[in-house]
């Protein structure tokens, strides 16, 4: 009797370990799961609707309205050649009779240079034209890009997505939709830029 009341204070002991272990065991997942949550809770995410905001970004339209001016202003040049071309080639079908074979032949081929000559010329002015717009075009990508990236870590999020021509997202909630924000910002922040280019324009005008 005397070994079992001497055990009973260690048995005791033990089993308040045991007990004290299982709720600090318990109290640690408790902890973890919390952090969890919390972690959870604190991701920040957005998505943005690149077709759309490409569309209604001013400096994108302005873009597209200064190259569309030059195509059409650079087209009316050549056009204006072009129609040349077709009457001399209409006015040479009814003289190559009254002038002979040897006129003929020589201003035939003429007509043959000049025509390979626009073709060239028109192919020129639309590479001319890709090439130019095609380099402004990527340098306002990576700006806005940029701009995105910084305004990301301005508000705090983890995560913006892109959807439109190039998706990488296939779902999201329409509340994690930022898109009107970012065109909102980004206007604002052409605005004012061009604003400033105006006024370095006007002092330089003051000073001539």
């Amino acid at each position: 009797m005397r070994s079992t009341i001497q055990d009973c204070p260690k048995r005791n002991i033990y089993n308040r370990s045991k007990k004290a272990l299982v709720i600090i065991a318990i109290s640690i997942s408790v902890v973890a799961c919390n952090k969890t949550t919390e972690t959870v809770k604190e991701v920040k995410t957005a998505y943005i609707d690149t077709s759309e905001l490409m569309k209604e970004y001013t400096e994108a339209k302005d873009l597209e309205a200064k190259y569309k001016a030059q195509s059409e202003e650079k087209g009316r040049q050549l056009e204006a050649e072009i129609n040349r071309f077709k009457q001399d080639a209409a006015n040479f079908q009814s003289q190559a009779q009254a002038n002979g074979q040897e006129w003929a032949q020589k201003r035939g081929a003429e007509l043959q240079k000049r025509e390979q000559q626009l073709g060239y010329a028109q192919q020129a002015l639309a590479q001319q034209l890709q090439q130019s717009s095609g380099a402004e075009m990527d340098s306002l990508v990576s700006g806005v890009k940029k701009f995105i990236k910084d305004y990301g870590k301005q508000k705090g999020y983890d995560y913006i997505y892109g959807t439109g021509d190039a998706a990488s997202v296939l779902y999201a909630q329409e509340k994690y939709d930022i898109t009107k924000e970012i065109i909102k910002a980004l206007n604002e922040k052409y605005k004012s830029s061009s604003k400033s280019e105006e006024k370095v324009e006007d002092k330089k005008e003051e000073k001539k």
